[in-house]
């Protein structure tokens, strides 16, 4: 071995390493037909990236549905579908059409302007019912619209940075054009409308079903029935025509005319017969012992604003269905007062009221939605015993107070000679157990102004809609009082049955009240002092 180099083998030998990888990489090169898919891949990703992006940033519009404002978005999805999302109380899942597009309706606050338009015309809730469905379709073809460019316009950018290459991006762009338009006309032609029929719920409204039917019933009714109470409001006129040419009474020039109303619950019709009956007999003050509202929501608020279209005054009383905001509501009202263990003197009559303590928008209007028990019970006596120490000081004889809930009147029993008060649905005239050597004192129960709302319809006949003219002489006595019942029976009539007190001192010659804890009788009271009944429609 002595004479040769120990030489290793050089880079550039065909024996070395280095050369053996590089002969295996050039074998291994990527083919045309390889850099094509990976660039297609590529072109791909970005243009599904983009989409996603832009439906996400863009896939979004408010719109008007009814009287409603709601959210309309769209979203990327496998099977396709469609929520409702209506916070609170939950949302309504439906399988509305397939493809890769998820629609959420997100249904907001109502419309103040839409909510008077609908309030103020009933007529207005069965062309409401048609152009809410015309709403959808132009929303959702405005979304469709607005998430087709968005979709565009993120992929054209995100190829361009990407790709720093013209070709490369237009056809991106023209890519994400077809796909989009695609997904959304998947979605239209696997439309389902009937699946509306057929939802899921979620949170609150999985007891829906058992509503949804009775919604619909109502809903069907309530054109008819509208229609038909329009007709009876227009008969108060000839009504009135009538009772004033009875002998049976004639009210002195100093006679003051108060119109009870109470629980008029939502209901539009109940203000159209409130106005109708304050311009015919001459209305001075307009009394109205509470459930103004439902759910004594901000929206519901709205509807007070008839009050101040009565150019009388308006002394109100909250209800357990009517929020401190509803109160607030009705002390904006120029001729608006709210009683709330106060008193107030209007049209010379000396009135003292107190809400009720309770706040209670639960899905009830009925006196059983309230669940008088025992200790609710000594709650509301406990409002009552509060309203009668106030009338014990007031430095003026009080003429009549106001409670919303019967079982509010035991403590007022002597305090006062009359107490109005609402609550149960049911009209109701009785005297409250007399303390021994202070005066008597006559409860009156008014039965439902506006017909217990909409879920006045749910029984076999709709409940009436009921109010009282009291008539009260110069003492400020009530000397008479005229029960007007409109609708509700069945034979679509108007009925008006005249009261004559033949001892004011005294009140009306009727039955006694139960004891407040036990809680009000639902019944009407049966008979009453000199009835002079007539009707018509």
């Amino acid at each position: 071995m002595d004479g040769q180099e120990n030489e290793s083998p050089r880079a550039g030998d065909a024996t070395s390493p280095a050369s053996g990888r590089a002969r295996r990489w050039t074998a291994w090169r990527p083919g045309p037909w390889l850099r094509r898919l990976g660039a297609a891949l590529a072109l791909l990703t970005v243009t599904l990236g983009g989409i996603a992006a832009g439906t996400y940033a863009g896939g979004h519009i408010a719109t008007d549905i009814g009287p409603f404002r709601a959210e309309l978005k769209l979203s990327p999805s496998l099977d396709g579908g469609t929520t409702v999302d209506i916070p609170p109380l939950g949302a309504l899942l439906l399988d509305s059409h397939d493809g890769p597009a998820y629609l959420t309706v997100e249904v907001g606050a109502l419309d103040q302007g839409r909510t008077e338009a609908l309030l103020g015309d009933p007529a207005s809730i069965s062309r409401a019912s048609h152009s809410a469905v015309q709403d959808v379709r132009d929303g959702i073809l405005r979304l469709g619209l607005r998430t087709l460019a968005s979709a565009v316009l993120a992929t054209l950018i995100l190829a361009a940075l990407v790709f720093r290459d013209v070709r490369r991006t237009a056809w991106a762009g023209g890519l994400a054009l077809v796909v989009t338009a695609g997904s959304l006309g998947l979605g239209a032609a696997t439309l389902r409308p009937q699946s509306i029929e057929e939802p899921r719920y979620e949170g609150l409204l999985v007891n829906a079903p058992a509503i949804v039917g009775d919604a619909r019933r109502i809903a069907n009714d309530y054109t008819k029935y509208a229609e038909q109470l329009q007709r009876l409001v227009g008969n108060v006129s000839k009504l009135y025509t009538t009772v004033s040419a009875l002998p049976v009474m004639q009210p002195s020039p100093g006679t003051t005319r108060v119109l009870h109303v109470s629980d008029m619950h939502l209901n539009p019709t109940g203000w159209q017969l409130i106005r109708t009956v304050v311009e015919q007999f001459g209305i001075d003050v307009v009394i109205d012992t509470g459930d103004m509202t439902d759910w004594g929501s901000e929206p519901e608020a709205s509807f007070v604003g008839s009050i101040g279209l009565l150019k009388k005054p308006y002394v109100f009383i909250r209800g357990n269905h009517d929020s401190p905001r509803t109160a607030a509501a009705v002390a904006e009202q120029p001729n608006a007062i709210v009683l709330n263990n106060s008193i107030t003197t209007v049209g010379g009559l000396t009135i003292a009221g107190v809400g009720d303590p309770r706040f209670t928008p639960d899905k009830e209007t009925s006196p059983a939605g309230s669940g008088l028990t025992a200790p609710v019970a000594d709650q509301m006596i406990g409002a009552g015993e509060q309203l009668a120490g106030t009338v014990r000081k007031s430095p003026r004889k009080v003429d009549l107070a106001l409670v919303h809930d019967p079982a509010s009147a035991g403590p007022l029993s002597g305090a006062c000679p009359l107490v109005l008060s609402g609550h149960t649905h049911a009209r109701q005239v009785s005297k409250l157990p007399q303390v021994p050597g202070e005066q008597p004192t006559t409860l009156m129960v008014q039965g439902s102004t506006g017909g217990a709302g909409l879920r006045g319809l749910e029984g076999e006949k709709p409940t009436p809609l009921t109010m009282t003219v009291l008539y009260f002489d110069q003492q400020k006595l009530l000397q008479a009082y005229d029960e007007i019942t409109v609708g509700g029976t069945g034979q679509s009539q108007v009925n008006l049955e005249r009261h004559i007190i033949r001892d004011p001192a005294q009140g009306d010659q009727v039955p006694v009240t139960p004891t407040p804890t036990r809680g009000p009788s639902e019944s009407p009271s049966p008979g009453a002092t000199s009835p002079s009944p007539t009707t018509t429609g």
